[in-house]
């Protein structure tokens, strides 16, 4: 079954007078990155010279992880090749951890640029890297309107912790 579109050229106009927000300078990942003594609080698993991987507190399924710049800028122009560069690695480690750690079936990583994509946090750009079990979308979310995690938060990033030597070790 498909949805028939509704054509509202008109509509282009308006969406195009709207200003565009003006982002705070600080963000919840900032102060993070700022602050890498607090890394097991906040649980960060990793970081590089330009970017970090940090536990999503409140994540979509088990084992959602944030890949942020240091750097709290709104969209990827604003980064350098060098920090785009960096940005894409630690996907890449992120992906190979949850791959080694929880072995998903399938994996989402995505970004959200800007409030109505979705951006929870417009002001500072980050990569969602989402694991995904066949069994993860389930009846919960459109009866209940919750969520089932099943693993406490500190439990999966122990996981995480007690593979990352050996993915890190890998990326060659």
């Amino acid at each position: 079954m498909t949805n028939p579109s509704l054509w509202a050229p008109w509509r282009m106009e308006y969406i195009r007078s709207i200003p565009p927000e003006e982002y705070p300078g600080g963000s919840f990942l900032l102060d993070y990155w700022n602050n890498p003594d607090a890394d097991g609080e906040n649980l960060v698993l990793h970081r590089s010279a330009r970017s970090f991987i940090v536990m999503n507190k409140y994540p979509y399924t088990n084992g959602h992880l944030l890949v942020a710049p240091g750097e709290a800028v709104a969209d990827l122009p604003l980064l350098s090749a060098e920090q785009r560069g960096d940005l894409m690695e630690m996907t890449t480690v992120a992906e190979r951890l949850l791959a080694a750690a929880l072995n998903p079936q399938g994996v989402n990583i995505g970004i959200n640029i800007g409030r109505c994509a979705g951006a929870g946090l417009p002001g500072h750009l980050h990569v969602h890297v989402v694991p995904r079990w066949a069994g993860d979308v389930n009846f919960m979310s459109v009866v209940g309107g919750v969520r089932v995690i099943p693993e406490a938060l500190e439990k999966v990033r122990d996981e995480l912790l007690a593979v990352l030597p050996k993915v890190l070790e890998a990326r060659g």
